[in-house]
């Protein structure tokens, strides 16, 4: 049998004394983390990551940085998460347009939202108003109904771009009510909205923030929010499904989800971090001032709910022949 040098077995036992602190070191998170908007800065989702991440990165004792990939709506920022190291440390805030309705809308795409990438947490949802040009004489859902099916293909609804939640909205209105209000595609939110001030556009289907001051002002008036509840702040406005068309429901969201590999035990950590921030009330007060409605879940409901979303939206996709831009 060979002898162990005495030299042999310091070097052992430093080996064994060092492993704790090692393990201690490398313990999740030991650095900054990535968060990536696949979005320019200002938006709905921009502002949720922003809100959420700042009390994230409190307790997390480490810094968010928001990193805004825009591009493609939203592929590139997606594109990014997919090929960045599953280590915990690059995560992403997407909404439902990358996540659930680019798969039916783009015959092929540099990621699986299904594969690619590990559900962290819903965040929050948008509520879309239904709003219409004052010129138009409907007070109710209802009465919108009635007066497009009199005149089909006569009136119009702005959106800012094919596959957006707004265009989506639209075309599930159409199916749903057997009404032909046109599709009007614009370059953006901003321009979807002066569309309809303008009387451009007689309808649309927009975020609450975006419309809601002109909804006060008189310049728009509001029909119905696309959630299936009333919105808790603005309870003043019944659903588009009280109003008119019973089931529907169509409104935008925003969740965080990592690449694909992540370790368990990070997922676990980060979704009970996210949830705890969404649920503080600093958190939620802001949230819910801008017309979001938070929606912490575990990381398994948002899988299933991102699943659910594919599918229905799929089919909306493919009934109105909505392909990408």
């Amino acid at each position: 049998m060979k002898k162990i040098t005495t030299g042999a077995m310091y070097v052992a036992l430093a080996l064994v004394t060092a492993a704790p602190a090692t393990t201690l070191a490398q313990a999740y998170p030991n650095k900054q983390i990535r968060m990536i908007v696949p979005f320019p800065p200002g938006g709905g989702v921009d502002f949720a990551a922003r809100v959420v991440g700042k009390q994230l990165a409190e307790r997390l004792g480490q810094q968010v940085i928001i990193d805004n990939r825009p591009g493609a709506n939203g592929i590139v920022g997606l594109e990014i998460l997919k090929q960045s190291p599953a280590d915990g440390y690059t995560l992403a805030t997407a909404s439902q347009g990358p996540l659930s309705i680019n798969p039916s809308i783009y015959a092929k795409l540099p990621y699986d939202s299904t594969k690619d990438f590990a559900p962290l947490s819903n965040v929050v949802n948008f509520p879309l108003l239904l709003v219409v040009h004052p010129s138009l004489p409907v007070k109710s859902v209802t009465e919108l109904i009635v007066l497009s099916r009199k005149h089909p293909d006569q009136l119009s609804y702005s959106h800012p771009g094919a596959g957006n939640s707004g265009h989506l909205a639209g075309e599930l209105f159409n199916s749903m009510a057997k009404t032909k209000i046109l599709s009007v595609p614009y370059k953006g939110t901003a321009p979807a909205a002066i569309a309809i001030l303008s009387g451009e556009v007689q309808v649309t289907l927009s975020s609450i923030p975006t419309v809601l001051p002109h909804v006060r002002s008189g310049k728009l008036r509001a029909l119905g929010v696309g959630n299936a509840q009333r919105v808790p702040t603005l309870p003043e406005f019944p659903t588009i499904a009280e109003n008119g068309l019973p089931g529907y429901e169509a409104y935008a969201w925003g969740g965080m989800l990592a690449p694909a590999g992540t370790p368990k035990d990070i997922i676990a950590r980060l979704n009970k971090e996210i949830v705890a921030s969404i649920r503080m009330k600093e958190v939620s007060d802001q949230l819910t001032k801008e017309g979001t409605v938070p929606t912490p879940s575990t990381p398994e409901e948002f899988g299933a709910y991102i699943k659910a979303e594919i599918d229905k939206w799929g089919v909306v996709v493919k009934m109105a022949n909505i392909k990408g831009e």
